[in-house]
Protein backbone atom coordinates (compact mmCIF):
# COMPACT_ATOMS: atom_id res chain seq x y z
CA UNK A 1 0.00 0.00 0.00
CA UNK A 2 1.47 3.48 -0.74
CA UNK A 3 2.34 5.77 2.23
CA UNK A 4 0.78 9.18 1.11
CA UNK A 5 3.30 11.74 3.33
CA UNK A 6 1.76 15.21 4.18
CA UNK A 7 3.51 17.40 1.91
CA UNK A 8 5.37 20.08 3.91
CA UNK A 9 6.96 23.32 3.06
CA UNK A 10 10.24 22.98 1.39
CA UNK A 11 12.21 25.58 1.94
CA UNK A 12 15.72 26.04 -0.60
CA UNK A 13 19.16 26.48 0.35
CA UNK A 14 20.06 28.94 -2.13
CA UNK A 15 17.33 30.45 -5.01
CA UNK A 16 19.73 30.07 -7.73
CA UNK A 17 19.05 27.40 -9.25
CA UNK A 18 22.77 26.72 -10.47
CA UNK A 19 24.09 26.22 -7.03
CA UNK A 20 21.93 23.00 -7.62
CA UNK A 21 23.71 21.94 -10.85
CA UNK A 22 27.31 22.03 -9.29
CA UNK A 23 29.63 19.19 -9.88
CA UNK A 24 31.44 17.54 -6.41
CA UNK A 25 33.85 14.86 -4.97
CA UNK A 26 30.85 12.95 -4.32
CA UNK A 27 28.46 13.92 -7.59
CA UNK A 28 31.11 13.32 -10.09
CA UNK A 29 28.82 13.53 -12.69
CA UNK A 30 31.67 13.70 -15.43
CA UNK A 31 32.33 10.61 -14.42
CA UNK A 32 32.57 8.10 -17.50
CA UNK A 33 29.94 5.79 -15.98
CA UNK A 34 27.53 8.82 -15.22
CA UNK A 35 27.86 9.95 -18.67
CA UNK A 36 26.83 6.66 -20.06
CA UNK A 37 23.97 6.36 -17.78
CA UNK A 38 22.48 9.68 -18.13
CA UNK A 39 22.76 9.27 -21.80
CA UNK A 40 21.61 5.87 -21.68
CA UNK A 41 18.39 7.38 -19.92
CA UNK A 42 17.82 10.69 -22.19
CA UNK A 43 17.54 8.48 -25.27
CA UNK A 44 14.59 6.36 -23.25
CA UNK A 45 12.73 9.78 -22.50
CA UNK A 46 10.09 11.33 -24.20
CA UNK A 47 10.68 14.45 -22.02
CA UNK A 48 12.30 16.30 -19.07
CA UNK A 49 9.52 14.84 -16.78
CA UNK A 50 10.18 11.46 -17.76
CA UNK A 51 13.95 11.48 -17.32
CA UNK A 52 13.40 12.76 -13.95
CA UNK A 53 11.07 9.66 -13.09
CA UNK A 54 13.03 7.43 -15.27
CA UNK A 55 16.26 7.99 -13.23
CA UNK A 56 14.38 8.05 -10.05
CA UNK A 57 13.56 4.78 -10.65
CA UNK A 58 16.56 3.49 -12.14
CA UNK A 59 18.11 4.61 -8.51
CA UNK A 60 15.37 3.00 -6.68
CA UNK A 61 15.05 -0.21 -8.59
CA UNK A 62 18.61 -1.15 -10.18
CA UNK A 63 20.87 -0.07 -7.18
CA UNK A 64 20.68 -2.26 -3.90
CA UNK A 65 20.07 -0.50 -0.63
CA UNK A 66 23.24 -1.92 0.87
CA UNK A 67 21.61 -3.48 4.40
CA UNK A 68 19.07 -4.78 2.29
CA UNK A 69 21.04 -7.42 0.73
CA UNK A 70 23.39 -7.35 4.21
CA UNK A 71 26.76 -6.56 2.09
CA UNK A 72 29.68 -5.01 4.31
CA UNK A 73 30.65 -2.69 0.97
CA UNK A 74 30.99 0.89 1.67
CA UNK A 75 30.00 3.56 -1.26
CA UNK A 76 30.34 7.11 -1.27
CA UNK A 77 30.31 8.76 -4.89
CA UNK A 78 28.04 8.85 -7.72
CA UNK A 79 30.21 6.35 -9.35
CA UNK A 80 31.28 4.36 -7.51
CA UNK A 81 27.48 3.45 -5.87
CA UNK A 82 26.92 2.73 -10.35
CA UNK A 83 29.79 0.98 -10.42
CA UNK A 84 29.43 -1.57 -7.56
CA UNK A 85 25.06 -0.93 -8.01
CA UNK A 86 24.98 -0.57 -4.32
CA UNK A 87 24.55 2.08 -1.57
CA UNK A 88 22.82 3.28 1.84
CA UNK A 89 20.48 6.03 0.94
CA UNK A 90 23.29 8.71 1.82
CA UNK A 91 25.11 6.95 -1.32
CA UNK A 92 21.84 6.59 -3.90
CA UNK A 93 20.74 10.51 -2.67
CA UNK A 94 24.42 11.31 -4.65
CA UNK A 95 23.75 9.18 -7.37
CA UNK A 96 20.26 10.58 -8.30
CA UNK A 97 21.78 14.14 -8.22
CA UNK A 98 24.68 13.42 -10.39
CA UNK A 99 22.44 11.91 -13.12
CA UNK A 100 20.02 14.74 -12.52
CA UNK A 101 22.23 17.36 -12.80
CA UNK A 102 24.02 15.80 -15.80
CA UNK A 103 21.10 16.52 -17.60
CA UNK A 104 21.03 20.16 -16.46
CA UNK A 105 18.53 19.32 -13.37
CA UNK A 106 18.61 20.83 -10.49
CA UNK A 107 18.68 18.55 -7.97
CA UNK A 108 19.65 19.12 -4.02
CA UNK A 109 19.52 17.02 -0.32
CA UNK A 110 16.88 16.30 1.93
CA UNK A 111 16.56 14.40 5.44
CA UNK A 112 14.30 13.38 8.13
CA UNK A 113 15.13 12.12 11.41
CA UNK A 114 13.73 8.71 11.88
CA UNK A 115 14.35 5.59 14.19
CA UNK A 116 16.94 3.19 13.51
CA UNK A 117 14.78 0.32 13.80
CA UNK A 118 11.12 0.02 14.53
CA UNK A 119 10.72 1.73 18.10
CA UNK A 120 12.38 5.14 19.34
CA UNK A 121 14.49 2.64 21.59
CA UNK A 122 16.03 1.59 18.67
CA UNK A 123 17.94 5.20 18.14
CA UNK A 124 17.72 7.15 15.55
CA UNK A 125 19.04 8.35 12.46
CA UNK A 126 19.07 10.63 9.44
CA UNK A 127 17.80 9.38 6.50
CA UNK A 128 19.00 10.83 2.68
CA UNK A 129 16.41 11.57 0.21
CA UNK A 130 16.46 13.84 -2.76
CA UNK A 131 14.48 17.54 -3.72
CA UNK A 132 14.36 17.54 -7.61
CA UNK A 133 12.65 20.82 -9.30
CA UNK A 134 10.39 20.55 -12.17
CA UNK A 135 11.29 23.23 -14.60
CA UNK A 136 6.99 22.80 -16.01
CA UNK A 137 5.46 23.81 -12.99
CA UNK A 138 8.08 25.56 -11.38
CA UNK A 139 8.15 23.31 -8.26
CA UNK A 140 10.27 21.59 -5.92
CA UNK A 141 9.44 18.18 -4.96
CA UNK A 142 10.81 15.49 -3.07
CA UNK A 143 12.00 11.62 -4.14
CA UNK A 144 13.17 9.20 -2.01
CA UNK A 145 15.26 6.78 -4.07
CA UNK A 146 16.20 4.08 -0.45
CA UNK A 147 14.83 1.21 -2.50
CA UNK A 148 11.38 -0.66 -2.21
CA UNK A 149 10.66 -3.83 -0.16
CA UNK A 150 8.16 -5.27 1.88
CA UNK A 151 6.64 -2.45 4.19
CA UNK A 152 8.46 0.26 2.09
CA UNK A 153 6.69 1.50 -1.41
CA UNK A 154 7.91 4.97 -2.14
CA UNK A 155 6.77 6.31 -5.57
CA UNK A 156 7.25 9.36 -8.22
CA UNK A 157 5.05 11.54 -7.83
CA UNK A 158 4.45 15.67 -8.21
CA UNK A 159 1.62 16.20 -6.83
CA UNK A 160 1.42 13.62 -3.82
CA UNK A 161 4.57 12.93 -1.72
CA UNK A 162 4.95 9.19 -2.32
CA UNK A 163 8.16 8.81 0.17
CA UNK A 164 9.46 5.18 1.66
CA UNK A 165 8.95 6.78 5.09
CA UNK A 166 6.26 8.33 7.16
CA UNK A 167 7.00 11.03 9.62
CA UNK A 168 5.81 9.81 13.03
CA UNK A 169 5.54 12.56 15.37
CA UNK A 170 4.90 10.52 18.54
CA UNK A 171 8.10 9.41 17.85
CA UNK A 172 9.46 12.24 17.47
CA UNK A 173 10.54 11.54 13.79
CA UNK A 174 10.48 15.02 11.76
CA UNK A 175 11.45 16.36 7.99
CA UNK A 176 14.61 18.65 7.55
CA UNK A 177 12.12 21.38 5.70
CA UNK A 178 15.51 22.31 3.71
CA UNK A 179 16.69 21.34 -0.26
CA UNK A 180 20.53 22.00 0.80
CA UNK A 181 23.05 22.70 -2.13
CA UNK A 182 25.43 19.80 -1.40
CA UNK A 183 25.25 16.31 0.86
CA UNK A 184 25.47 17.13 4.67
CA UNK A 185 29.01 16.68 5.97
CA UNK A 186 28.17 14.09 8.29
CA UNK A 187 26.92 11.85 6.15
CA UNK A 188 29.59 11.95 4.01
CA UNK A 189 32.13 11.46 7.22
CA UNK A 190 30.08 8.36 8.31
CA UNK A 191 30.87 6.63 4.56
CA UNK A 192 34.05 8.29 4.03
CA UNK A 193 35.41 6.86 8.10
CA UNK A 194 33.78 3.37 8.16
CA UNK A 195 34.79 0.26 6.01
CA UNK A 196 31.49 -2.05 7.07
CA UNK A 197 28.52 -1.22 5.77
CA UNK A 198 26.57 -3.43 8.38
CA UNK A 199 28.75 -2.04 11.33
CA UNK A 200 28.12 1.44 10.32
CA UNK A 201 24.15 1.32 9.85
CA UNK A 202 23.93 0.22 13.34
CA UNK A 203 26.47 2.18 15.30
CA UNK A 204 27.76 5.33 13.04
CA UNK A 205 25.39 7.13 11.36
CA UNK A 206 24.23 10.69 12.46
CA UNK A 207 21.29 11.01 14.85
CA UNK A 208 20.87 14.59 13.48
CA UNK A 209 22.43 17.28 11.22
Amino acid sequence: MEKEVEAIKLLCESENLDDYLTETAEVNYNHPLIIELSSTLARSSKDPIDFIKNSYEYVRDEIDHSWDIQSSRVTCTASETLLYKEGICYAKANLLSALLRKAGIPAGFCYQRLTLGDTPESGYCIHALNGVYIAKYDKWIRLDARGNKKGIHAEFSIDTELLAFPIRSDYDEFDYPHIFKLPNPKTIEALRQNTDCKTMYLHSLPSQL
